[in-house]
């Protein structure tokens, strides 16, 4: 049972989004912190000639404005993902400018369970990801 008297949940429809600009230095990051040197990431000349048709950013990468917008927006701080399920519809490349939205689809009055719609849009309005998730909202004090 939350016991934070001060948390209303989220009301279902709400929505909120984080846009940012993704590098080649996201994209070394990423490797340095999982470990992830595959080669559509930094072979030009193999990730030109794959179905991508050029240099690819790892899902971890495109994915965390997610987090960025569960943890910071809606449902805001306190939230962390308790499942995912996500599609990666196209490719995010370095110089896109990607926009993580979630959409509140269901939220408990019992506890600080939320289920969202999520997706992450390129600039040019290609959706490269979609998918759901559910949160939980530990109540700070």
């Amino acid at each position: 049972m939350d016991t934070n008297p001060l948390r209303t949940a989220p009301r279902v429809g709400a929505a909120a989004s984080r846009s940012r600009l993704v590098t080649r230095r996201d994209i070394a990051l990423f490797t340095e912190i999982s470990g992830d040197r595959n080669p559509l990431h930094y072979d030009e000349g193999l990730a030109a000639a794959s179905r991508f048709g050029g240099i690819v950013v790892q899902g971890g990468v495109t994915t965390a404005v997610l987090n960025a917008v569960v943890a910071e927006d809606l449902p805001g701080p306190g939230s962390v993902f308790l499942q995912l399920d996500l599609r990666f519809l196209a490719p995010v490349r370095p110089g896109d400018v990607i926009t993580g939205t979630v959409e509140v689809t269901s939220a408990r009055e019992d506890k600080p369970v939320t289920g969202l719609d999520v997706r992450v849009t390129r600039d040019d309005g290609v959706v490269a990801v979609a998918g759901t998730a559910v949160c939980w909202t530990e109540p700070l004090r």
